[in-house]
């Protein structure tokens, strides 16, 4: 058990300096490869640590507009915009209608005109999202985070990567197989069906989850290898952000 801890314990560390911009002591061990695998779980805390913040926001009588425009809006601030920017890199990428300069335009640092839309368009879908569901908003915030995640784990497993060097290179040289991502696929499965049980007020919004989860973040990914031919770091991104947005409205849906 020692060992493992060793072994899982700087790979966690890392996956959170990665993924997130929460201070991290430079002393702790820290070890990067295959740190996408402990990227749903860095999605599992971040909904949970959102979760709270909304308890804590709902104490001060905040609407619940704001408490979700705030829930957002944390949310980009936890992760620094990692996602975001590549779902907006890779929105102009899609735009240009020359497929071989599409990788070119995506790793030109400028925004265009349709990663600013798509910027605004899943911001707005997340907040207005979320406003519709007052009730069993950290269970959602959990499950979505984690699922949205995981799907990016996936592309990484299943797709090719279209870059010899980039940001995403490092992910796809550690994890080859689509059977590194079955942990964390039984994991959140396992975590919607407890929640299922335990709470019974919320069992259909949780196993209506658990379904829409795989399944958005398996689609979302497959709809960008289609257009693409394959994946970069700016479609993990991507996969994030729509698969978050997508969730949310499912949820919405279900509750």
């Amino acid at each position: 058990m020692a060992w493992m801890l060793r072994g899982i314990l700087p790979k966690f560390i890392s996956a959170v300096t990665f993924y997130t911009c929460l201070p991290v002591p430079s002393h702790w061990p820290q070890d990067f490869r295959g740190i996408a695998q402990f990227a749903p779980w860095v999605g599992l805390g971040l909904g949970l640590g959102l979760g709270l913040l909304d308890w804590g926001l709902q104490g001060l009588h905040l609407p619940l507009l704001a408490r979700s425009g705030l829930l957002v809006g944390a949310g980009l601030r936890l992760t620094g915009g990692l996602h975001l920017d590549g779902a907006m890199d890779t929105a102009d990428g899609l735009a240009v209608m020359d497929p071989d300069r599409r990788l070119t335009v995506m790793a030109d640092s400028r925004t265009g005109a349709f990663g600013a839309m798509v910027a605004v368009m899943i911001l707005v879908l997340k907040i207005l999202a979320l406003s519709s569901l007052p009730t069993g908003r950290p269970m959602i915030l959990a499950l979505t985070l984690g699922w949205a995640r995981w799907g990016q784990l996936w592309a990484i497993a299943a797709y090719p990567y279209l870059k010899a060097q980039g940001k995403g290179a490092f992910h796809k040289e550690a994890i080859q197989s689509r059977w590194q991502t079955v942990p964390n696929l039984l994991l959140l499965i396992a975590l919607g069906g407890f929640l299922s049980v335990f709470h019974p007020a919320q069992s259909r919004l949780a196993l209506g989850l658990t379904i829409a989860g795989p399944l958005t973040a398996y689609l979302t990914g497959a709809w960008l290898q289609h257009k693409l031919g394959g994946q970069t770091g700016d479609t993990y991104g991507a996969i994030v952000e729509w698969t978050e947005a997508l969730l949310f409205c499912v949820a919405t849906a279900l509750g």
